[in-house]
């Protein structure tokens, strides 16, 4: 279907503004121009309201690393979801997905544990998984402090971080902890150079994220090319996804990401994983920070959300 209007109105914006791509610049110029476009430009009032916020440490694969804890105003006990931001592995932070931790955090009406993992090219892989996995083992150890039912423990993640919770998931099983469930929002699960994935021609250009702009994440990701294939780096070549949590897996319609998600859902699948695929056409990569612009990004966003509450429900086992 075309694209929604108001996120047309979005891209003309932006390519409007003259900015130079992102593959072009520096990983420092791209850190900036992120949090110009989401925190310097997001307006507080459109910020879901939660109990309380609070700025925390907890470990890494090598030290403390940042984190922030949300926790919904109504009475607990409550499930726990471990949140890894999106940016190519290279950008983003605790502050520029501030918006979707909340809207989680109210929606799903679970206590968010997001997670202010190493980047590269600073850190290249395994850095920002070792941090992920460490985070989440640790939310497991402490659960009662944070929404007291060990039962009901989840990771979720956009993009970037729709790879690294997938990727937790994994590395939780083979430690013998099964985790309750996963959101994995227009994941990047196929770091590896390929031209297996159709939409990454299709939409090569001209919807945000780019293919030059997914390259550039690659390289700065995992620089040793013969690396790229790694299972951990490139989930959807894990060899075994069986014993997996339960998934939601979401995509949209005009996004470079949108084959290799869908892919790693039907792949879920054949593993005997319960999987929820949900492709949002007239969309595009990034939909779930954009509710206060789109009506449709707002719907997408209100969908997943209820997804994931109702694999979190008690009765969900």
């Amino acid at each position: 279907m075309p694209l929604e209007p108001a996120i047309a109105d979005v891209l003309r914006m932006l390519a409007d503004s003259g900015a130079p791509p992102m593959s072009q610049g520096t990983p420092p110029e791209a850190r900036a121009a992120m949090r110009f476009m989401t925190v310097d430009l997001r307006d507080p009032a459109h910020l879901a309201q939660v109990g309380s916020v609070e700025d925390v440490t907890v470990p890494g694969g090598d030290g403390p690393v940042p984190a922030r804890i949300y926790r919904p105003a109504t009475p607990g006990p409550h499930p726990t979801v471990v949140f890894f931001h999106g940016g190519g592995f290279v950008i983003g932070d605790l502050d520029t997905h501030d918006d979707h931790t909340r809207l989680i955090c109210r929606d799903v009406d679970a206590v968010v544990v997001s997670v202010d993992y190493r980047l590269a090219p600073e850190i290249p892989f395994p850095g920002g998984y070792e941090d992920c996995l460490a985070a989440t083992l640790w939310a497991v150890e402490h659960v009662t402090e944070l929404g007291g039912d060990a039962s009901r423990v989840a990771v979720a993640g956009d993009s970037a971080g729709g790879n690294l919770s997938a990727a937790v998931t994994i590395g939780a099983r083979d430690r013998g902890i099964r985790l309750a469930a996963q959101l994995l929002i227009y994941p990047a699960v196929d770091v590896a150079d390929t031209d297996e994935h159709p939409s990454r021609a299709e939409n090569a250009e001209g919807f945000f994220l780019t293919e030059a702009d997914m390259r550039w994440f690659g390289d700065h990701y995992v620089p040793d090319p013969t690396r790229r294939s790694d299972p951990y780096a490139s989930v959807l070549r894990h060899p075994d996804l069986t014993g997996l949590p339960p998934a939601v897996v979401a995509t949209a319609e005009y996004d470079p990401l949108r084959d290799e998600g869908e892919a790693f859902a039907a792949a879920l699948e054949k593993a005997g994983v319960p999987v929820v695929a949900r492709r949002f056409d007239g969309l595009i990569h990034g939909f779930f920070g954009l509710p206060h612009v789109s009506p449709a990004a707002a719907e997408a966003c209100r969908v997943l959300c209820a997804d994931l509450k109702a694999l979190l429900e008690p009765s969900a086992g």
